[in-house]
């Protein structure tokens, strides 16, 4: 059976920069990764798209960059960084859809890695 270092290095996340953020404790961190499916952001963030609000888009993706970054949740944090830019700029043209897609798909991932810890 794998050792929570294992489970999460093997999802992509970087152990040894993330765990002295938690105190080098694990049920910490479990804590606070569980505390991540009560955040708002990413459903503020498909709200946002949906309606064309790029700037409520922005504060929503910006603010989930920061969550996951801190959580070391380094896959996560690449496909939130991909829409991060464009909306900065407020990019008429981007494909919010298709980036937003990733997002989800990478939060699913989130919370498959957070019932492997559990067990």
């Amino acid at each position: 059976m794998e050792d929570f270092k294992e489970i999460f290095e093997n999802y992509g996340g970087d152990y040894n920069s993330t765990m002295p953020r938690f105190m080098n404790n694990e049920s910490m961190y479990r804590k606070f990764l569980n505390m991540l499916f009560k955040d708002d952001n990413l459903k503020k963030l498909n709200d946002a798209i949906q309606s064309g609000d790029l700037e409520k888009a922005f504060e929503a993706a910006h603010t989930l960059k920061g969550v996951v970054a801190n959580m070391g949740l380094t896959p996560m944090y690449n496909a939130v960084c991909v829409i991060v830019e464009p909306l900065r700029a407020k990019r008429e043209d981007a494909d919010y859809n298709a980036m937003l897609s990733e997002i989800e798909k990478e939060y699913e991932k989130v919370q498959e890695l957070s019932h492997l810890l559990e067990m």
